[in-house]
């Protein structure tokens, strides 16, 4: 839909365009690298006509290697990028940037993540392409907001540092930890799904005749730093209420007890045992129901207490079997557990509980061959229209000359 809420796009390009729950909405993507590009690629899963701006160099993700692809793009690149097509506009040149202006003028959705103030200095600020294109949704993502924070640098590590998140994040100081980044750059992708959650809000207000902007967008600014924060969740909220800023505790958690990992007797297991009756159970199976009935621990708050005690008591009754004998055993009782998995083997597990993890694209290699590109599918499930993996990733400025694209 336009922002006068007339529908577009349906005739536009020689190249099918997956019919999904966003079908007819065209996105201008001045991304890059990953909070941007993954809210982009989840728009683009659930049908919606992704065009990604590219400078002359390309998305600098795409010299992220190795590793690289059946095609060889590189796959830091090609896990944020299916379903877009590509186009080179070079903003320092004026044909390059009125281009860029035209696909700003005519797109549903304008995304970036620039440094605040860069897109205005090209004529391609919020206020510019709303003057011509009142019914933009346009969505601003930075490190730290476009005032007081608008010079910082918007990198995951930094954030993670700053926001608090490696402060819970690692081993405790008595146990020789320090703080500890996640695993995986979590702050971008969580500063993505805002974005999506964003959009789509405002494209409902836009759209819908019962808003008071009805057939106007509007501006949705999502910063890495608020991301993180509401993200930090119970921890935020602990601190707020008690003051008491929460320090690293491992695998365990602050307020529940058993709930971390512990040693049988070949390889760690998982236990998240959130009630009294869960406790029961796994005290029963484990061969010490005493330990239910002991006062220490027949409570949350009394397991919380003494943990230290607890982990004493289970480990040495886990250790006594291996991980898989004892799982299988948990599982049957409704206790939560599980061993620690790769990530190959997580992938494994979600194959085999029918979730269809992997999203396989038909793509064509620089010798000709057809190959197939996989990446990691979008986990929401929709009944009526489903999310579709039909275009691979790009290869930079590949629809440079497609006949839609504005001239």
């Amino acid at each position: 839909m336009t922002g006068t809420g007339q529908p577009r796009h349906e005739n536009e390009s020689t190249e099918r365009v997956p019919r999904g729950a966003l079908h007819g909405i065209r996105v201008a993507d001045f991304s890059r690298v990953l909070a941007g590009p993954h809210a982009t690629m989840i728009l683009a899963d659930l049908g919606a006509d992704v065009i990604k701006i590219e400078s002359p160099e390309g998305d600098g993700t795409r010299q992220w290697n190795p590793p690289v692809n059946a095609v060889g793009q590189s796959t830091y690149f090609a896990g944020v990028n299916r379903g877009k097509r590509s186009v080179v506009c070079d903003l320092r040149d004026e044909a390059g940037l009125a281009r860029a202006r035209e696909l700003a003028r005519t797109a549903d959705v304008v995304i970036e993540n620039f440094k605040p103030g860069t897109m205005e200095r090209f004529g391609l600020g919020y206020d510019a392409v709303a003057a011509e294109n009142p019914g933009v949704v346009f969505c601003s993502i930075s490190g730290f907001g476009d005032t007081e924070g608008r010079d910082l640098p918007g990198y995951d590590l930094l954030v993670q540092a700053v926001g608090g998140l490696m402060s819970i994040t690692g081993q405790a100081d008595d146990a020789g930890g320090e703080p500890t980044k996640v695993g995986v750059a979590l702050v971008d992708i969580l500063t993505g799904l805002n974005s999506v959650i964003g959009i789509q809000a405002a494209l409902r207000a836009r759209d819908s005749a019962e808003s008071p902007t009805a057939g106007r967008g509007q501006h949705v600014k999502v910063t890495l730093l608020g991301s993180l924060l509401s993200a930090l969740a119970n921890q935020a909220s602990s601190t707020l209420e008690t003051g008491v800023a929460p320090g690293r505790m491992g695998n365990a958690h602050p307020s529940i007890a058993p709930y971390e990992t512990f040693a049988a007797a070949d390889q760690s297991i998982a236990l998240a045992v959130g009630t009294d009756g869960q406790f029961a159970r796994l005290c029963d199976v484990l061969g010490i129901a005493e330990l239910a009935r002991d006062d220490r621990f027949a409570t949350n708050p009394q397991r919380v207490a003494h943990r230290v005690e607890l982990r004493t008591e289970l480990e040495t009754a886990l250790r006594e079997r291996s991980a898989a004998d004892w799982i299988a055993a948990f599982t049957a009782a409704s206790i939560p557990a599980g061993r620690v998995n790769s990530i190959a083997q997580a992938l494994d597990l979600a194959e085999s509980l029918g979730l269809e993890p992997v999203a396989a694209t038909a793509a064509t290699a620089p010798d000709g061959s057809e190959q197939t590109v996989r990446s990691v599918a979008t986990p929401i499930s929709l009944s009526e229209t489903p999310a579709r993996y039909e275009v691979p990733p790009p290869g930079i400025g590949e629809h440079q000359d497609a006949s839609w694209l504005p001239r």
